[in-house]
């Protein structure tokens, strides 16, 4: 493995009612978040291929990591949703390098499909700041009742020349959505839209 990790933390989070409604089942995400070693912090490189083999590495560790955690199978996932914050010796770019290229198909194939974009988000921070991993639909981006997000957040991350990875997964849409949209049994799965 490229990446130099200091640290893995898995999260989930169900919710059982809201509003006094019961939610049931209960919707289920999880994140799983690593923090690795900034080989670039605290200096200009061009060439920022070696972070787009790390996006590769955690995309499927991440992904894989977040399923388990769940206890389901990888067919079950419904949506997913990637973010980087990298520490105050860190640039965005890095954060980019390691979300876009190729964390995608690994981060796919640990959730089985995935014609949708994955949504993502990248910030510069410090330990404890939150990180937003923004969810949606893996199939179908037009699958409203899955526009949601998770937060994430260590109490000692991002050192400053560290960048905090995350990818998140659910099992299901927003707890009693009722917005309108595609609904999960109308999605096609051609374009990533509908």
């Amino acid at each position: 493995m490229n990446a130099e990790i200091r640290k893995l933390a898995v999260f989930v989070e169900e919710v059982h009612s809201e509003m006094g409604q019961a939610v049931s089942p209960p919707t289920r995400k999880a994140a799983a978040v690593a923090v690795i070693r900034n080989p670039f912090a605290g200096r200009y490189v061009a060439d920022l291929s070696p972070l787009m083999d790390i996006g590769a590495e955690l995309g499927g560790l991440l992904g894989r990591k977040c399923v388990e955690a769940l206890g389901i199978s990888p067919s079950q996932a419904e949506s997913y949703g990637k973010a980087a914050m990298v520490g105050e010796d860190g640039e965005l770019e890095h954060a980019a390098a390691i979300l876009h290229p190729t964390m995608g198909k690994p981060l796919r194939e640990a959730v089985e499909k995935g014609a949708a974009l994955v949504p993502s988000s990248k910030k510069r921070g410090g330990p404890g700041q939150v990180l937003d991993i923004p969810l949606g639909h893996k199939d179908a981006a037009y699958v409203r009742s899955h526009f949601d997000g998770m937060e994430v957040w260590l109490n000692d991350s991002p050192r400053a020349g560290e960048i905090m990875v995350a990818v998140a997964v659910t099992d299901s849409g927003r707890p009693l959505a009722r917005v309108g949209g595609l609904k999960t049994n109308e999605i096609e799965g051609r374009d990533g839209l509908r």
